[in-house]
């Protein structure tokens, strides 16, 4: 781990992989940290080749700690509320991102750390992860977006618990209340999990999916009406394209389509 660089990229064909690479830190979100993730999310945009992204940290102990508390304890009360505003800033890309974006926790995601999985898509957990969100016994309040997306993931009965008492779940128990979509068998290595998983996002029909997250993400701020309106919209721009000619040709032909983004 270099704090030159605390997040590293690797590319595994149209995956990207970011890995918070601060493991002697629990990859805590240092100030670097949140500004590199915003760096990176700008750069990823612009490329239309990417299919998927997957965040994990470091090791095997932790995904994030959350905040970097060493760092806060000296930061003034205007430079946290800098720092929150990073968090939007830099960090918010995530959530939109017109690819899907999974999160593959391979530990401890507590606090902000939980926040940053929140803004994901998707979320695979080693069996040995643990979640959740302790501010409140901190004397503060998750201040990364999660009271705001946790209700919406979970439901606001199980937020208000999780909040409230600050209290710390294991991988099996965020897998039953909906908190994660998935939790990788014991011994298996959890980004390796993930990317298999994922598969058919990685070898499927890129506009497709694009389409289908904005269908679905969109579903929550509109009217039924309105969005089965949106629907057919983004249907139409999958009719028109290359890849759906190139199912149907390998539909009929009997083998797997070889999907290009057009």
């Amino acid at each position: 781990m270099s704090d030159d660089a605390p997040v590293k990229v690797d590319r595994k064909g149209g995956v990207v992989v970011l890995t918070l690479d601060r493991p002697d830190r629990m990859n805590a979100m240092s100030r670097k940290m949140v500004l590199e993730l915003g760096r990176l999310g700008r750069t990823l945009a612009e490329d239309a080749s990417v299919r998927a992204i997957v965040l994990t940290g470091a090791g095997d102990q932790a995904f994030c700690a959350g905040a970097d508390l060493k760092e806060r304890k000296d930061m003034t009360r205007d430079e946290v509320r800098e720092q929150l505003r990073l968090y939007r800033t830099e960090l918010g890309w995530l959530d939109p991102f017109p690819a899907p974006v999974i999160a593959a926790i391979n530990g401890v995601a507590l606090g902000g750390g939980l926040e940053l999985a929140m803004l994901c898509d998707m979320r695979v957990a080693a069996e040995h992860a643990v979640v959740g969100l302790p501010e409140t016994t901190l004397g503060i309040i998750p201040g990364a977006g999660g009271t705001q997306r946790l209700p919406r993931i979970v439901g606001e009965a199980r937020a208000k618990e999780l909040v409230l008492l600050g209290r710390r779940i294991t991988a099996s128990h965020a897998l039953a209340i909906g908190l994660v979509n998935r939790v990788s068998r014991p011994g298996t290595n959890v980004l390796a999990d993930t990317l298999d998983w994922i598969k058919p996002i990685s070898e499927g029909a890129p506009l497709a999916h694009r389409a289908a997250l904005r269908a679905v993400d969109e579903a929550a701020e509109l009217p039924l009406q309105a969005g089965l309106e949106r629907e057919l919209e983004l249907y139409e721009e999958c009719l028109v394209s290359e890849d759906r000619v190139e199912a149907l040709k390998a539909f009929a032909e009997k083998r797997k389509p070889v999907f290009k983004g057009q």
